[in-house]
């Protein structure tokens, strides 16, 4: 079976940068997928892209699916045959085959027999499975929105200019968006305008290179970021990279090149985050910054053309940031001539949910399960109850309005600028944090208090009206809320019961339809939360269903009785001793009433019972006192010595004795042994 390279190209106008990855990756998906369900073998699968074009090319792609063995079932044998000869059902069976009723076979099932064919089918050849699979391919695709042109009823993201369609030097006779597979591709769309007829699949990227495009968009991307390292070096400057926005700038150029250019330094009196904001946005510019990590009056931009007189395109972009940053230094200046606390009416006047209120109903919501968190948490009640007064308020600001991704550092320097406390006006910023599961936490006790309580009043609220995140629907980020919760309790050490929390926020709401069982079900929620959290602590979820299956509702407690199981787990004694604990958990399950913990030494006559007695009310003395501190890992080390007691309990007594006081004297002893592990955890999941 021959093989050959194909590649497919298809030809567009601009497509909208942030849609280019997606559309790029799904339609090397939808032919590789399709490849695959017509069973025709290839090698490596590339998808390549530029703002002008969505390509892939395959390596080492079969000429054609391989033959394979079909076979027909027909009657069963006795509705086949009738007196020796062939029934109509045979007859028509054996011409559907177009054979003979003599050249059918039977086929043996553990149904009966039945009379069947076997046939070898020759596979398809490639070239003509290709177009029904780039057409679906197609029509997956996720496109954004898509749109018509000139008189066309095709639909697509935008215009569609150009298809290429070859198996190694030959054209795939394909049609596809309204337009017939050729070899015609072409280059760079003011450096080499010209039509470029490819003579075979293999070395597209470098005809493409050669025509002023970078096709590959991993290596436009490192070339672009090759070229911002260098020129910022040679601006004595450090550049500083987003990766979303290297992604964006790599989408809108196919020949990149590196610029820089400058801004007057009378700007540099604005928040360095409202100018980076305004580049990042507006300019899609690189910002720079001195050896201090100070922002610097300089920008690198990427064109799409290496021109003759490159002076002038920096002219160009000097010229259109320029007002960018004066209606940046004039939002500023603006909302500077009004406190932040004048802004507080303004939210009365901003839904958040319209069963919930508003921004202002929100703010003093949040203002009462602050000031409660900060007084179990050493912190300022006083100044936890003004953050969150002040918490929203930078949202009416101009600034704010402009640039949403500011919210809460512009509350922070209108704070300070309002000369309101430092730590409040860190809180500002702070509350936004954890943003996502690996950031940081908020580093004053204030900053704790407002971030948590906005999350529980938040968490409360959309439980309350009934409007539980889905597998697929999350529009108020219940998940991430949540996830920030735990992240805020665990690494900043506050050992407070999220029960008591949640009792708190859900207080404070007016009426709530399903605040009944509310309380139960956020809190649930929560801490199901904290079987991702586990993964990301390299936690199995064994060791996670262990403790969740204690009453544990302080977050603190719970992760450090994962980390203390996760450990105890990977000992020796853990898979005997869980095991046992499975065993008396089913025992204690079948018997009926109160089993109770106490054990009558009288009534201890085997030699291992005595023993086990002995060792449990030894451990216990030891272990109590490391429950009561927190150190679950310890404990759990200590118990691990229970293994050879308990294995020598099972093996020589016999639990279910016929005398009654024996039989309830013993499962009292496993009673006691099993309520000193559940001091931790259910270790008996980890049989799981």
């Amino acid at each position: 079976m021959a093989a050959n390279t194909l590649l497919i190209e298809l030809g567009v106008e601009e497509l909208p940068p942030g849609a280019i990855d997606t559309l790029s990756d799904a339609l090397a998906a939808g032919i590789r997928r399709g490849l695959a369900d017509a069973e025709v073998s290839h090698g490596e699968v590339l998808a390549y892209a530029t703002p002008r074009r969505l390509a892939v090319q395959i390596s080492s792609l079969a000429d054609s699916q391989p033959d394979r063995a079909v076979e027909k079932r027909g009657p069963a044998l006795a509705a086949a045959f009738k007196d020796g000869q062939p029934t109509r059902a045979a007859e028509g069976f054996a011409r559907s085959c177009g054979v003979g009723v003599d050249e059918l076979i039977h086929l043996e099932t553990d149904k009966g027999t039945w009379l069947g064919y076997r046939e070898r089918q020759r596979g398809e050849a490639t070239t003509a499975l290709l177009p029904g699979i780039l057409q679906k391919a197609i029509a997956a695709l996720p496109v954004p929105k898509n749109m018509r042109w000139g008189s066309s009823r095709v639909e697509f993201s935008r215009p569609v200019h150009w298809l290429v369609m070859l198996y190694g030097s030959d054209v795939v006779e394909a049609e596809a968006l309204g337009l017939k597979a050729g070899r015609t591709t072409y280059g760079h769309r003011f450096h080499a305008p010209q039509a470029i007829e490819l003579t075979q699949a293999d070395g597209y990227l470098a005809v493409l290179e050669q025509a002023w495009v970078l096709a590959d968009r991993h290596q436009r991307r490192e070339r672009i970021r090759e070229q911002v390292l260098a020129e910022a070096e040679v601006q004595e400057a450090t550049a500083v990279i987003d990766e979303t926005l290297l992604v964006e700038v790599s989408g809108l150029v196919e020949w990149p090149v590196a610029l820089a250019g400058s801004f007057d330094k009378r700007f540099l009196e604005v928040p360095a985050e409202c100018l980076i904001s305004s580049m990042k946005a507006n300019q899609k510019y690189f910002h720079l910054l001195d050896e201090e990590g100070r922002l610097k009056p300089l920008f690198i931009t990427i064109a799409n053309i290496d021109s003759t007189d490159p002076q002038r395109v920096i002219d160009g972009n000097e010229k259109v940031i320029r007002p960018r940053l004066a209606d940046a230094a004039f939002f500023y200046d603006t909302d500077r001539k009004r406190p932040l606390d004048s802004r507080i009416n303004e939210l009365s006047g901003v839904v958040f949910q319209k069963q919930l209120g508003t921004l202002a109903d929100k703010a003093h919501r949040s203002a009462a399960v602050a000031a409660f968190i900060a007084g179990h948490i050493e912190g300022d009640v006083a100044h936890a109850r003004r953050a969150a007064e002040l918490a929203k308020c930078d949202l009416v600001t101009e600034m704010v309005l402009e640039f949403p991704e500011l919210q809460g550092i512009m509350g922070r320097y209108y704070a300070e600028h309002d000369g309101e406390s430092p730590e409040v006006a860190q809180a500002l910023e702070e509350q936004y944090l954890p943003r996502f599961a690996s950031d940081a936490i908020p580093h004053s006790r204030t900053g704790m208090a407002l971030a948590l309580a906005d999350r529980l009043d938040t968490l409360t609220g959309i439980f309350g009206i009934g409007a539980r995140p889905t597998g697929t629907k999350d529009p108020f980020a219940l998940r991430r809320a949540a996830i920030g919760v735990l992240n805020i309790l665990i690494k900043g050490e506050l050992n407070l019961d999220l029960r008591e929390l949640l009792e708190l926020a859900a207080a404070q709401h007016q009426e709530l339809p399903y605040a009944e069982s509310l309380v139960d079900e956020v809190l649930a929620y929560m801490l199901d939360r904290f079987r991702a959290w586990g993964q990301d602590e390299g936690i199995a979820t064994e060791s996670y269903l262990a403790v969740r299956a204690r009453p544990v509702t302080r977050p603190l407690d719970f992760a450090r009785r994962l980390r203390a199981v996760q450990a105890f787990a990977g000992r020796e004694e853990a898979a005997a001793l869980a095991a046992a604990n499975k065993r008396v958990s089913n025992i204690l399950a079948k018997q009926e009433g109160d089993v109770g913990s106490r054990v009558d030494p009288s009534l201890l006559h085997e030699a291992a019972e005595q023993a086990l007695h002995e060792a449990v009310s030894a451990q216990r003395e030891r272990v109590m006192p490391l429950f009561a501190e927190g150190h679950y890992a310890e404990a759990l080390d200590t118990l691990a010595a229970l293994r050879e007691p308990v294995d020598a309990f099972f093996d020589k007594v016999m639990v279910m004795a016929d005398e009654s006081a024996i039989r309830a004297n013993r499962l009292a002893l496993l009673a006691s042994l099993r309520a000193l592990f559940l001091e931790v955890a259910d270790i008996a999941q980890l049989q799981q």
